[in-house]
């Protein structure tokens, strides 16, 4: 029974941390799709987060540990589920037993964290020297102008395309798979699945969306 609890107390926290970082994710684009609707508020938003303290000291912490907890644990479950099914199938069954998002979570998950590896060298490395190293003005008007920098280079582009495709596949499953893991069992959970499907996709879209046409919107002027 002490197995048992650990490994549900395991995928209880698994889930939590994947529930927070869907949450992270929707206000993220929530702030980038501004850059292509309005730069001036993509401007002030972002001058907001990059300067609030409660953001930068308390948020942005809890963030940077709810990834690395989250994908140290899907880690550690996947390899547990893996000894699990060397030992329960003589034959592997293919999608008989499971989809293929579900079966590749570890890759899919690895995939995404390398591209958060890039996103923060991208992104929150620069502005941690900006702000704490070079000591410079925080200029509101700065972001929207080195946000369209960061994507004129088209293999990075091509990069964050691949990364937020294999990020579709890792909430298609996840996403919906965190309420199960919660025992969320009632009248809402058909509507509460088919909205997890619709994030899944509509999301790591949109992101997709914003890189491409900061790309191309570039080479059109």
């Amino acid at each position: 029974m002490g197995m048992l609890s650990a490994s549900i107390a395991k995928k209880v926290a698994m889930a939590l941390s994947g529930l927070f970082l869907v949450f992270f994710l929707a206000q993220h684009f929530t702030i980038n799709i501004t850059s292509v609707i309005d730069p001036d508020t993509f401007n002030e938003w972002s001058h907001f987060m990059g300067t609030n303290p409660l953001v930068q000291f308390v948020l942005q912490p809890i963030l940077i540990f709810g990834v690395v907890f989250h994908f140290i644990m899907g880690i550690i479950i996947e390899l547990k589920n893996n000894k699990a099914r060397q030992k329960g199938y003589a034959k592997y069954a293919g999608n008989k037993n499971s989809s293929w998002a579900s079966r590749n979570m570890i890759i899919s998950g690895a995939v995404v964290l390398a591209f958060l590896g890039l996103h923060f060298y991208d992104f929150w490395v620069p502005e941690m020297i900006y702000k704490y190293v070079e000591v410079n003005e925080a200029l509101e008007s700065r972001y929207y102008p080195e946000l369209v920098h960061k994507f004129e280079d088209p293999i990075r582009v091509l990069i964050y395309v691949v990364s937020f495709v294999l990020l579709m596949f890792h909430l298609w499953h996840g996403f919906s798979s965190s309420f199960q893991t919660m025992g969320w069992n009632n009248k809402f959970s058909k509507g509460l699945q088919g909205f997890t499907k619709v994030y899944a996709i509509a999301i790591p879209a949109g992101f997709i969306f914003i890189a491409l046409y900061l790309h191309f919107n570039q080479l059109s002027h």
